[in-house]
């Protein structure tokens, strides 16, 4: 009846190869006059999501997280993740192999200079790494009198005899509808820009970017509509998009060499001499060390800075603003089915995590207008629940079973929008200390939901109104509060984000998600996910700035029976009714008869629960 088709459930258990490989590496290395390599997990454009033969991390680890890295020394090696995979990496790789440490409190930087000997040589791969970032790990090196140098190939690459192929997905034009912008444009604003930073030419390294202006889609990673593509836009003049050929049917070629040039992938490094004498722009979150030295060697001179891109795409137009509203209620619609088949099934005592991953991609796909999940969904029971990043497998598979939390993180890809949701369900009866921990939860998400800020507030700002409840009670999560999003692009988007780093101003238009959590290890794991909208807040007759605020897109009723009402005050008791009216209100004229009648008792109002 359900059927998961956009992702899969088989074990990726590597432990017992971690050693061989990590001794052949280190066999490899020596041959090369090599003392030590660091392997991040990284592909050349820095994509969150990675082509199969970029996972060069998972295949000398085990570990298969979206961030992390590994330093190999002749007698040490050590894996680095962050907070959302403490709990992963512990099952994933061979601890008597790798040490684990934390990637953000003790970064591979902090750790050469801590590790290292004077006169060893670290090898990295200057296609995997920013300029910026093998900067630091120069200078770790330095410190300690090491040297670090980059390899002309991958020494991982030499060892890993089934690595995968290139990707070839077809690249797809974005229509107009929902791109509500031309690329003509586009790179009217982008030269403009260049103009202002007293730039020759952009280098687009990022394929978020390339998709964005030249108005394309591509299948080339997984959950990520990217054409993995480059492309160099000058201030004046055509732009150049770099693509294989194989990618490109007559139309789309057609249509993008309305405003571009297009040329072969191999053909990037020539071109890139040919900025000699000119100020060239490499995005510093993107652009690989490699190009950075291409373009230094060629005599161009850096303009350091940011893609203007970054910024624009960020910052959605009324069609993409009114695609993702649309993506949201038809998304919204699919959820409600999913949680009143889960409400009936659950007590049963016979559904799995794996059952629920093919229920809610299935209601989604019977929307007629699914692309694919926006990530692997996350479907996590009791236990499960508190890994923060938990993909089930057919080996992790766990029956839920009552007296437990359910926790489902997932998310769609629509033409129109790219959502992400999570909701924390109750099976059984919930204990009171989960009841408290949720609704100390809920007032975090509530008080992002209905903050009110003047221009130019940054998400770091803003972070701490989520975890205020927690912290009263000596608690906290250790993942950021929320990320951008994309317009039928990454689910995970730059630069804004909510979040203890959150540097970048949030600007209307951005949406992103509120999703503070709390996770009790070998226990249970709370998160409620909302995607919301950065819009204008009418300004008081006194106010001496501009003033913001968010509207919630996201759909679907948050579980009653974890509130412990008596915690909430009136303005947030006022919110989650308003909030679950709306729900019903938008969603009701979508469903079947047994669904509303679900979605009208899972919304009514809090003291009438």
């Amino acid at each position: 009846m359900f059927e998961a088709r956009f992702q899969t459930f088989e074990d990726q258990d590597d432990r017992a190869a971690v050693a061989g490989r990590v001794a052949a590496l280190r066999g490899e290395l020596k041959k090369r006059g090599l003392d030590g390599f660091i392997v991040p997990r990284a592909d050349r454009q820095q994509n969150e999501y990675v082509p199969p033969g970029e996972e060069r991390l998972a295949w000398l680890t085990g570990f298969s997280g979206s961030a992390g890295a590994a330093i190999v020394l002749a007698g040490r090696a050590t894996l680095f993740v962050d907070g959302r995979y403490t709990v992963q990496v512990q099952a994933q790789t061979d601890t008597a192999v790798f040490e684990i440490a934390h990637l953000v409190d003790n970064p591979p930087s902090q750790w050469l200079r801590a590790n290292l000997s004077a006169g060893q040589t670290i090898g990295y791969d200057p296609w995997l790494h920013t300029a910026e970032g093998a900067e630091r790990l120069a200078k770790a090196c330095e410190a300690v009198g090491a040297t670090l140098v980059p390899v002309a190939d991958n020494p991982i690459d030499a060892l890993w005899a089934d690595r995968p192929a290139a990707p070839a997905g077809a690249v797809a034009l974005h229509d107009q509808r929902y791109a509500g912008e031309t690329t003509a444009s586009k790179l009217t604003r982008i030269a403009a820009e260049l103009t202002k930073d007293r730039v020759d030419a952009l280098v687009m390294s990022d394929p978020h970017a390339v998709a964005w202006t030249f108005n394309i889609r591509g299948a080339d990673v997984a959950h990520t509509p990217l054409p993995l593509a480059f492309a160099i836009v000058p201030r004046e003049g055509r732009p150049t998009i770099y693509v294989e050929s194989a990618k490109l049917s007559n139309a789309v070629r057609s249509a993008l060499e309305e405003t571009a040039t297009v040329r072969e992938p191999a053909a990037l490094e020539t071109d890139l001499a040919a900025l000699a004498g000119k100020a060239a722009r490499l995005d510093r979150a993107t652009a690989a060390d490699a190009l950075t030295r291409i373009v230094r060697e060629a005599g161009a001179k850096l303009s350091p800075g940011d893609d203007p891109v970054a910024a624009m795409k960020a910052i959605k137009n009324h069609a993409e603003i009114d695609g993702s509203r649309a993506a949201h209620r038809r998304d919204g619609a699919a959820m409600a089915r999913f949680l009143a088949w889960f409400d009936a099934e659950a007590p049963k005592g016979r559904l799995t995590e794996i059952d629920t991953v093919a229920a809610l991609e299935t209601f989604r796909r019977d929307t007629g207008k699914l692309k694919d999940v926006s990530f692997p969904t996350i479907s996590g029971s009791g236990p499960n629940g508190a890994i923060v990043h938990y993909r089930v497998t057919r080996a992790t598979n766990r029956t839920i079973g009552s007296g437990e939390l359910f926790l489902i993180d997932s998310g769609a890809q629509y033409e129109d929008g790219t959502t992400d949701i999570t909701r924390t369900l109750a099976v059984g009866t919930p204990t009171d200390e989960m009841r408290d921990r949720f609704t100390r939860v809920l007032k975090g998400h509530i008080a992002i939901a209905t903050a009110v800020f003047p221009e130019n507030t940054t998400g770091a700002q803003l972070d701490p109104f989520a975890r205020a409840a927690l912290w009263r009670a000596g608690l906290d999560y250790d993942h950021g509060t929320g990320h951008g999003v994309g317009s039928y692009l990454s689910v995970h988007e730059g630069p804004a984000r909510i979040s203890k780093l959150g540097a970048a101003a949030l600007r209307r238009g951005m949406i992103l998600s509120n999703e503070p959590g709390y996770y009790k290890t070998a226990r249970y794991g709370i998160r409620i996910e909302n995607l919301v909208l950065v819009i204008a807040k009418p300004t008081p007759a006194l106010a001496e700035k501009p003033l913001n605020a968010f509207e919630t897109l996201t759909l679907a009723p948050i579980d009653r029976r974890l509130i412990d009402s008596a915690q909430l005050d009136t303005h947030e008791k006022h919110w989650l009714d308003s909030y679950h009216a709306r729900v019903a209100a938008t969603l009701t004229p979508l469903l079947d008869n047994a669904t509303a009648r679900w979605l009208d008792a899972a919304t009514r109002p809090l003291e009438a629960h």
